[in-house]
């Protein structure tokens, strides 16, 4: 594995001899601007895995894309291998049809520490719930990025994320779900601080793949990171965002694809090829934005 080459992959130019903040963030943006949030190769027919090499070639020399698993696994390696201090750390998402966070832990994300502070660091959440930049770990401060506001709270040594919602401007109607429907705050996932190894994920990244009701084997999706917004494909469903489109507004445009348009839009709006056949999927109700 070769840090250039990755850099190549992100088109990345700019210099990473100091491990600071600005550099932290340059490289990050560049990553969740360049790699999608996917879960394509599940739905051509083909596992996803969680060695380290195996998501280098997929990431960096196939250009594709990834979920939390193999995004944030290669970050831990790019930063590590430019002397960050990183920790890997599981969260559990918060489905809001249910109200109620997931039973075991089912996302990987990382922990920063520089000069003393600590950063969360997540390149594989997606869609609109994706940060932009490292979040200082610090408990009730709203931290305003362009996808939003994002905050940390923190109980007992349990820390939780949620985001602000801004109002949707729609070129269509969007059905969601109820409690969808009435939250003005989002909650994404909580954690704690407590150090992860990549095998504590391994029974969670199998367990994705292949149950039944996982969002996973019931959603195809690949989202990507714009300069002012997100696009992304879920099922036949392509959703574009432009953030702030007004005050306190996002622009959000849906268009419904044919069978043959995957393929071309894969290519033209996420810069995916996919080697095998993609048999696209979307019959669960849970939300994704």
């Amino acid at each position: 594995m070769d840090i250039k080459e990755y850099f190549a992959r992100i088109s990345y130019g700019g210099s990473y001899n100091k491990p600071d903040l600005a550099t932290l963030t340059d490289i990050f943006q560049h990553h969740i601007r360049a790699v999608p949030f996917e879960n394509l190769s599940m739905h051509c027919g083909e596992s996803i895995e969680l060695d380290l090499e195996a998501t280098y070639n997929k990431i960096v020399r196939k250009k594709r894309g990834g979920w939390c698993m193999e995004n944030n696994h290669l970050l831990s390696w790019v930063l590590k291998t430019l002397s960050y201090n990183v920790t890997l750390l599981g969260a559990k998402v918060y489905f809001p049809e249910y109200d109620a966070y997931s039973d075991e832990i089912d996302h990987l994300l990382l922990k920063v520490v520089l000069d003393d502070k600590s950063y969360i660091v997540d390149g594989g959440f997606g869609m609109a719930y994706q940060m932009w930049q490292p979040m200082e770990l610090v408990p009730g401060t709203d931290q305003l990025q362009t996808p939003g506001i994002f905050r940390f709270l923190e109980e007992n040594g349990v820390w939780y994320l949620e985001k602000v919602k801004r109002k949707w401007v729609p070129n269509q109607s969007i059905s969601t779900s109820p409690n969808v429907e009435k939250e003005v705050c989002r909650r994404i996932y909580l954690f704690t601080l407590q150090p992860r190894d990549i095998e504590e994920f391994r029974a969670s990244n199998t367990n994705l793949q292949t149950a039944p009701d996982s969002l996973f084997v019931t959603k195809s999706l690949c989202s990507l990171q714009t300069a002012d917004g997100v696009r992304a494909l879920v099922g036949w469903k392509l959703t574009e965002m432009k953030y702030n489109y007004k005050d306190n507004m996002d622009l959000v445009e849906i268009r419904i694809l044919a069978d043959e348009e995957m393929e071309k839009t894969l290519k033209e709006k996420f810069n995916i090829t996919l080697d095998k056949k993609f048999v696209p999927i979307n019959t669960s109700q849970l939300s994704l934005f």
